[in-house]
């Protein structure tokens, strides 16, 4: 079946206004990396697809990481010492720091400023922060909410739980031809922010309701997981079939306004960077193409230097790129019916064209021309940790708070995922685009943590 008899069958607009009543439906659900949150959304998806679900027990180890203690939460708000309510999280989910431990507690305006996270430059929004592996606790409120606080006694109150259980996930397989796979992979675990990511939540159930009754040549395997602990446990856990995957797109950000962009594998030129290329310079549209970066969602993990596996992301305004990124502004108002529909269109074609192109497409030589290596002035190093990033919180030398911009974890991960033995650290530096003084002092950091080993 080809693109054109599909469309056929039913109307990509219907399509589309259906994956956005499913994200209406999402978005109020407080998800996190654990708990009843994530469960509720794949009870919600699995009305669609039959989800296969999994439960990974807290404590289990994964690669460098360890699956924490389990977070839910049933309320949190602040009040003013004459019983007001100024901050609740029934009004919205964004106002807690998500992975908050329990608290309450009645304290000063400046003990409370110590535990509030603001936007300055976007003062009336409320920003989206974590703290999944650093206990601790606090606020998100609008900037100019912060503004006007006053001085007085707040009570605190944090109804949640910190304590061992697990972390879910579900799986979607649809048995192929062949045992060959394309993997599609979406991320269950933020709140209340449709793009980021309620749009690939919904994208990817669709595109698995729409192609299970379908005779297709590769089979496809569809992830839903929490972000970056779910990719590493699920790759942890399925190692020995990895070598399966011959295409992979992580689907994220995809009901946005903006044009659609693909940011490549860590290879470049492997089949699904050539196909998603094709279908987006014939499809009359305007497009962007961006080359691999260890930034972003889980791609980072598929193509880390342990598997480099050729799995990139289709998406519209990548994710940094668009402001309401991470803050309240990404609300059911900013994502609409139609730019899903043309998200769900793309990935069809996308799809469609790999299936037509089964067993025709000869892989060029994968390996990188890199130049020369100068011996006196240039360094090689290689990661000791090179399946998924290592978790770099626990050296100290990253971020404690998530949902922030942080461009020393950006330097981190590029001499991290580029220290292959291949590729130099100038190398790095002119492929990253950072300084080359900053990318040696970083490899020196990492080399003296005993996560690089100098090989030239």
């Amino acid at each position: 079946m080809d693109y054109s008899e599909f469309q056929k069958l039913k109307k990509i607009p219907e399509i589309g206004t259906e994956m956005y009543d499913m994200m209406v439906k999402l978005y109020p659900i407080c998800r996190s990396i654990t708990g009843d949150g994530v469960r509720k959304t794949l009870d919600i998806i699995s009305e669609q697809v039959p989800l296969e679900k999994h439960e990974i027990l807290t404590g289990t180890e994964v690669f460098d990481w360890t699956i924490p203690k389990e977070w839910n939460i049933r309320d949190a708000y602040v009040k003013k010492s004459n019983g007001k309510k100024i901050i609740d999280f029934q009004k919205s989910n964004l106002h807690i720091l998500n992975y908050s431990v329990p608290v309450h507690n009645t304290v000063s305006l400046s003990e409370l400023k110590a535990h509030l996270f603001t936007l300055p430059d976007q003062p009336a929004l409320i920003p989206y922060r974590t703290s999944y592996y650093y206990e601790n606790w606090g606020f998100c409120i609008t900037h100019n909410q912060f503004l006007q606080l006053e001085e007085d006694e707040y009570e605190v109150v944090i109804d949640s739980t910190l304590e061992d259980g697990s972390l879910s996930h579900g799986e979607y397989f649809i048995k192929g031809e062949t045992e060959d796979e394309v993997l599609l992979s979406c991320y269950t675990c933020h709140p209340s922010m449709c793009n980021d990511n309620l749009s690939g939540v919904v994208l990817l159930t669709f595109l698995a309701k729409h192609l299970k009754n379908l005779s297709l040549k590769y089979s496809y395997r569809f992830l839903f997981i929490p972000e970056t602990i779910g990719a590493i446990a699920w790759m942890c856990r399925n190692e020995h079939n990895l070598k399966k995957i011959k295409h992979g797109l992580v689907v994220t950000c995809v009901g946005d306004p903006g044009i659609l962009s693909y940011k490549k594998s860590r290879k470049g030129n492997a089949e699904i960077d050539l196909t998603v290329m094709d279908v987006l310079k014939n499809s009359g549209d305007d497009y962007k193409i961006v080359d691999y970066k260890p930034i972003g969602s889980d791609e980072r993990q598929f193509c880390s230097p342990g598997f480099n596996l050729p799995v990139g992301s289709l998406q519209r305004t990548t994710a940094t790129e668009f402001p309401e990124y991470h803050t309240s502004a990404d609300n059911t108002n900013f994502v609409q019916p139609k730019y899903l529909a043309d998200s769900f269109s793309k990935y069809l074609k996308v799809i469609f064209k790999l299936e037509d192109n089964f067993g025709k497409f000869r892989s060029k030589n994968d390996e990188e021309e890199l130049p020369e290596i100068d011996n006196k002035n240039d360094q090689v190093f290689l990661n000791l940790n090179p399946k998924c990033e290592p978790k770099l919180d626990k050296t100290g030398v990253y971020r404690k708070i998530g949902g922030e911009r942080d461009n020393d974890a950006l330097t981190i991960l590029w001499v991290l995922n580029f220290s292959d033995g291949k590729h130099s650290l100038r190398h790095i530096s002119l492929r990253s685009g950072i300084d080359f003084k900053q990318i040696k002092q970083t490899a020196e950091l990492l080399h003296k943590m005993k996560l690089l080993k100098r090989i030239l």
